[in-house]
């Protein structure tokens, strides 16, 4: 099924409100909308603890909010989730673990053009997830590849019950540790990264991508399998207009871009208004046309969404909203300079 394009709306899930109502309501004032991430509702919200629920071997701490790994235990436990392998409720986030996602479930979304769902992506959870001997789980050979087809089982569940109240739903694999990769402290190399997210994204049903906010190697991640790439263009701008090549073979290819245009946090969002979002994005987009991407061809395979999730605003989730209410404006009028 097609990821809408045409320069409608989407945004990323995590969220700074603590009334889940609220936030579920923002999230649906999006033409593509999604069910919220609240960690500052809960900490069985944060998206490397949703991610973690029925891992072998995980140690929560909820009181001091720290999620880590113990080798004991998941051999312990191991047995146990195996045999629970082909349950797809097994997979799914329970209630417990998200105040909306079964609330979203039971809404009348058919009209929509898309519905969005997430889970945390296995190269940021395992790089996130300590072990007993303070080593990310990630360069753990054994842990690993349970890792990648566990996460892959979480996604297609969401997935499938998702694409029962909306045939175009789609999923983001939320990737924050990708732009890590290439560091020299990583400790795993682009070429394992490689395969290993060959292999994840051949296992997933689609369509699936990646949503991102930091800066990775583009040439990498436009060369992997995706039907989608949301990303921060108001922060990396120049250096993503530099990989023209990249993102027009990932637009032939039929890839949508969900361009990440307007700041969240309280200081940036204050100095810009729609006039200088909207020229700094056709900045982007005259660059790219200049480089040989067709520019109406783009626009068909492009959304937009605020820039960044942001947590920490003075003002809590005011700016966020505010943030929400100008990516919905910025479309409105971009569509109509462009006849869409």
């Amino acid at each position: 099924m097609p990821i809408p394009g045409n320069l409608l709306t989407t945004a990323m899930a995590v969220m700074p409100h603590t009334d889940p109502e609220r936030a579920l309501e923002v999230a649906l004032s999006t033409d593509v909308p999604f069910w919220p991430q609240l960690p500052n509702y809960n900490y069985h919200e944060d998206m490397y603890v949703q991610a973690a629920e029925h891992f072998p071997g995980i140690l929560l701490d909820m009181e001091g909010r720290t999620l880590r790994f113990s080798m004991d235990k998941f051999i312990m436990e191991l047995e146990d989730t195996l045999e629970h392998f082909d349950d797809p409720a097994y997979f799914d986030i329970s209630p417990s673990y998200s105040v909306v996602y079964h609330q979203f479930l039971s809404m009348d979304l058919s009209d929509r053009p898309a519905i969005r769902g997430q889970l945390e992506g296995p190269i940021s959870f395992g790089f996130n997830i300590i072990d007993q001997d303070e080593r990310p789980i990630l360069f753990d050979d054994t842990v690993r590849p349970f890792m990648l087809e566990f996460m892959t089982k979480r996604i297609n569940v969401q997935l499938d019950r998702l694409k029962a109240l909306n045939p175009n739903a789609f999923m983001f694999v939320d990737e924050p540790g990708l732009q890590f990769l290439f560091s020299a402290m990583a400790g795993y190399s682009d070429l394992k990264a490689k395969g290993d997210l060959d292999l994840f994204f051949s296992m997933i049903e689609r369509p699936r991508g990646i949503h991102l906010c930091g800066n990775p190697d583009w040439d990498f991640l436009l060369g992997l399998n995706l039907d989608v790439l949301s990303l921060d263009i108001y922060t990396n701008a120049e250096i993503f207009s530099s990989y023209a090549p990249s993102i027009k073979r990932f637009l032939d290819n039929d890839g949508v871009i969900v361009w990440g245009i307007v700041p969240t946090g309280f200081e940036t969002f204050e100095k810009e208004g729609l006039d200088s979002l909207s020229a700094q994005l056709e900045n982007v987009w005259r660059t790219l046309s200049k480089k040989g991407i067709d520019r109406d061809h783009m626009l068909e395979k492009s959304m937009l969404s605020p820039a960044t999730c942001c947590l920490v605003n003075p003002d809590k989730e005011k700016t966020v909203e505010k943030a929400f209410a100008s990516v919905q404006k910025l479309s409105e009028i971009l569509r109509e300079k462009y006849g869409i």
